[in-house]
């Protein structure tokens, strides 16, 4: 099964387009959990538990899991094992952001797919084809490649012209040329009109949005320039404001409810 044709059937059943990002701190979480032997892990397995009839995937960010060495990858391989066996049907992207030449690229990718068993990676494509086609390779797993990112300072290179045109830009018209089905598209929700002009030159493409949570990103435009013609095809990641919500259920199914509200 294609991560497009797996994503369309967990969209349908829990009706959302939102994806919780699994980013623990182990200096954020309650301190009573943190005396736990894997508190990482449980934190994680407790956010999973309350939400997963709300989500369209998850997606961990590997930073937060390396940032504890070996232990903290231990945890990592736990919470994916958890959610391949209690919810097979919920994609799993992996936010590693890699970039490197061929050789070391094909062990990235061996790495994601073979060892973490992801259902989708982001990637950086600023080093050209060659680079991503060792992901590419795996034909049943989705390729995000980041356009233009949702962080405040973005548009200091992103948005560099060169033919008159941003420099985003120029990459995603280079991108749409490669015409591969499993390329995904990275673009901050925190910028809607170029959401929009993204999803112009990639109208059947999924994509991974993100600042609709702790960057205050305006979800009613975003959602809109966002979707497709069947009023999907894009994931709306949220971290810290669900994760570290009081409530994390209560948040996500705010969060998935708002964002439903201006789909149709």
């Amino acid at each position: 099964m294609s991560f497009k044709q797996k994503l369309e059937k967990i969209v349908k059943k829990n009706n959302s387009l939102l994806c919780v990002g699994l980013d623990t701190d182990l200096e954020k979480i309650p301190k009573k959990l943190a005396r736990n032997n894997d508190p990482i892990f449980e934190y994680n397995k407790k956010i999973i538990d309350a939400t997963n009839d709300l989500v369209c995937s998850y997606k961990p960010n590997i930073a937060f899991y390396e940032a504890y060495g070996i232990e903290g990858l231990k945890s990592l391989k736990k919470t994916i094992d958890y959610l391949k066996s209690n919810f097979k049907d919920i994609p799993i992207i992996l936010d590693a952001k890699r970039g490197d030449v061929p050789n070391t690229a094909k062990m990235y990718a061996k790495a994601v797919f073979y060892y973490w068993k992801a259902d989708a990676v982001t990637v950086n494509p600023i080093l050209g084809l060659d680079t991503i086609k060792p992901f590419l390779e795996y034909k049943d797993r989705l390729i995000i490649l980041l356009i233009k990112t949702s962080n405040t300072d973005a548009k200091m290179f992103q948005d560099i012209k060169a033919d008159s045109k941003p420099y985003y830009l120029n990459v995603a018209q280079i991108v749409k040329r490669w015409n591969f089905d499993n390329i995904g598209i990275f673009i901050g929700a925190t910028y809607p009109k170029t959401l929009e002009e993204l999803r112009t030159l990639f109208p059947t493409s999924i994509f991974l949005s993100a600042g609709l949570g702790a960057q205050s990103a305006d979800i009613k435009k975003a959602v809109k320039a966002g979707i497709d013609e069947n009023k999907s095809s894009i994931i709306f990641n949220a971290s810290r404001s669900i994760i570290y919500a009081k409530d994390p259920r209560q948040e996500a199914r705010k969060l998935r409810d708002e964002i439903n509200k201006y789909r149709w």
